[in-house]
């Protein structure tokens, strides 16, 4: 019996010398698997890299590869149109925003791309107006997306308009992109984080003599009977009843003088007629038994179902939106640009004939206009990530997307050899070779950061903040506000129709063209399918009318089958994603015997 313990008691310890072997091999194997998913998984630009003559050579070629590959894309029609307009964004403002960005993500700066900045087709815009040379935003929105050149602060009209001359708009009323697109069955909508009713938007429904005639109080009561304000022409006119999704601030032009705003308690809105356009909308589509949502702040814009919502009002502030970097973001607050932009996409895809959507960033406009440098910017890194989600959610081998702005502004960005990675908001490295004192390398030409002088001569900046969120760059000229720049704006153009957005345009060919892709246009003889053509899709057949009732139809895509940026850095490719999965169920396989031996 001794020697029979014996042995058990030794193959007992074997035993356990096994189990030990065994939890060895489990860890390691587990471990391996981590090793595996780690180096599977997208890596960060971040790391540190040899930017040698070998680097460069394969940045080109990868570079080169993408935009052969989108312009492969580029032919065919285009069912969808997202048209994004940064207002107030010329080639300096994205240059720096780009350098901000890529600052706050880590890296050096200058080599980050924004998301538009991949898209394989640039053009230069000319943004000059009928009576001006340096444009206006009511006059560039209006040959943006009319397609006609316009007088300074006039809107949706042609040559004939006359600022503020109520009779002169009677013959000078044009459409635009909107009106095109819903004649043909398609869905609309405006994005914004300006006033609905403000130059930008207005100019895809409304025809008006005036920019400002946004409420009836601004209308001279002489026109009162034949001249409607422009928020009434949204809410009653056409195309503006017809438009699916209008999400923005403005809610002052909407309610009467007699009635405090549901959010800023201590304002009263400014109509003088007495009618509450937010009631009059929401009648209007009750009448017509359409899906229609009004809300106007961010808990109510969440709670908001896509699949069962047609037409969605969204006013969130009582004038502009907030800046981002200073948006109450609480269910008390608005939506960001990001995610109007992407719930309007949700609600205006069921469409099976398409859509068309126009987003503005705004709010770029503004900062410029104070010269602070810092919001501006930050606007441009929200317009980004709005792109970047659009893209994301769509399919490219139909929509079409295409970024401009509507004119520039007085905005240089420069230095003497200033090092790379520098803070694009921070002073030059050098201070000035004639007065000593030190300046920022983001400058304005005018506006209220003139450089005040002093006994000493110019301002002295020394200590101040520069990466201060407040802080306003110097000036060359006073102004109480800084003007619009004259010169081209870039055009970036991505998707179905893309390569018609090159060489240097006027800016009302933008419009034409986007109709020529979608097959809009009043000629559309190029969308007709040839029997024997499959390479070439075509437009979709008769449209029902607007007005009515559509059925939900598709519902929203799952994850799946959503689209990835095929330039993101840190989207994975099929190759990887699969030899990921396979490798992941080897090792899961190869646990099988181990597991059975445990037990």
């Amino acid at each position: 019996m001794k020697g029979m313990r014996i042995a058990f008691c030794g193959r007992e310890s074997g035993m356990e010398v096994v189990e030990m072997i065994v939890r060895k091999m489990t860890v390691l194997v587990m471990v391996g698997m981590i090793l595996m998913t780690t180096v599977s998984l997208p890596q960060s630009t971040v790391a540190a890299r040899v930017e040698d003559r070998a680097y460069w050579y394969a940045q080109a070629k990868s570079q080169l590869d993408d935009i052969l590959a989108a312009r492969r894309a580029s032919n065919g029609y285009a069912k969808n149109v997202i048209l994004f307009v940064g207002d107030g964004m010329g080639v300096a403002t994205v240059t720096a925003g780009r350098i901000l960005k890529g600052q706050k993500e880590g890296l050096s700066g200058e080599e980050y791309r924004l998301s538009f900045e991949k898209f394989p087709y640039v053009a230069l815009a000319k943004t000059y107006n009928i009576d001006a040379q340096v444009g206006g935003s009511s006059a560039c929105a209006t040959a943006l997306m009319c397609g006609v050149k316009a007088n300074v602060n006039t809107v949706g009209l042609d040559s004939r308009g006359k600022f503020e001359d109520c009779r002169s708009s009677f013959t000078a009323g044009v459409t635009s992109i909107i009106d095109w697109a819903q004649k043909h069955g398609k869905s609309t909508g405006i994005v914004t984080n300006t006033r609905l009713t403000h130059g930008t938007p207005s100019a895809l429904y409304a025809r008006s003599p005036s920019r400002y005639w946004e409420d009836d109080a601004k209308v001279p009561v002489h026109a009162h009977a034949t001249c409607k304000d422009i928020a009434r022409q949204l809410v009653e006119n056409e195309p503006g009843r017809n438009i699916n999704v209008l999400l923005g601030g403005g809610r002052r032009h909407w309610i009467p003088m007699t009635e405090f705003d549901r959010e800023e308690r201590d304002q009263r809105g400014r109509r003088t007629d007495g009618r509450n356009l937010l009631d009059a909308w929401v009648h209007d589509k009750k009448t017509r038994d359409l899906h229609a949502e009004y809300v106007w702040n961010k808990a109510q814009f969440d709670s908001v179902d896509p699949r069962y919502t047609d037409y969605l009002l969204g006013i969130f502030g009582y004038s502009h939106l907030d800046f981002e970097v200073d948006r109450n973001k609480g269910p008390t607050g608005d939506p960001s640009l990001v995610e109007m932009t992407v719930k309007a996409i949700q609600i205006l895809r069921k469409n099976p004939h398409g859509f068309f959507l126009m987003v503005e960033a705004g709010r770029i406009d503004h900062a410029h206009h104070h010269n602070n440098g810092r919001r501006a910017l930050e606007e441009i890194g929200a317009l980004d990530e709005a792109v970047r989600n659009a893209l994301n959610i769509t399919q490219p081998s139909e929509t079409l997307l295409v970024l401009t702005a509507d004119h520039s502004h007085v905005f240089t960005f420069g230095g003497d050899n200033t090092p790379r990675g520098h803070p694009v908001m921070g002073f030059d490295k050098e201070t000035s070779d004639l007065d000593g004192k030190p300046y920022t390398t983001l400058l304005y030409g005018n506006g209220p950061g003139y450089a005040h002088t002093t006994p000493t001569g110019r301002q002295d900046l020394t200590g101040f903040n520069t990466q201060d969120i407040n802080f306003v760059q110097q000036a060359a000229v006073p102004r109480k506000y800084e003007t619009h720049g004259g010169e081209d704006v870039p055009v970036y153009a991505y998707g179905p129709g893309a390569h018609l957005f090159s060489g240097t345009i006027e800016q009302t060919y933008i419009a034409h063209a986007i109709a020529h892709a979608a097959c809009i246009a009043e000629d559309n003889s190029h969308c007709e399918k040839p029997p024997s053509d499959d390479a070439c899709a075509a437009a979709p057949g008769p449209a029902p009318s607007p007005t009515a009732r559509r059925p939900l139809g598709q519902t929203t895509p799952t994850v799946e089958v959503q689209k990835q940026d095929p330039k993101d850095p840190w989207a994975w490719s099929a190759g990887s994603r699969a030899w990921m999965w396979t490798t992941y169920h080897a090792l899961t396989l190869a646990m099988v015997p181990v597991v059975l031996a445990l037990r």
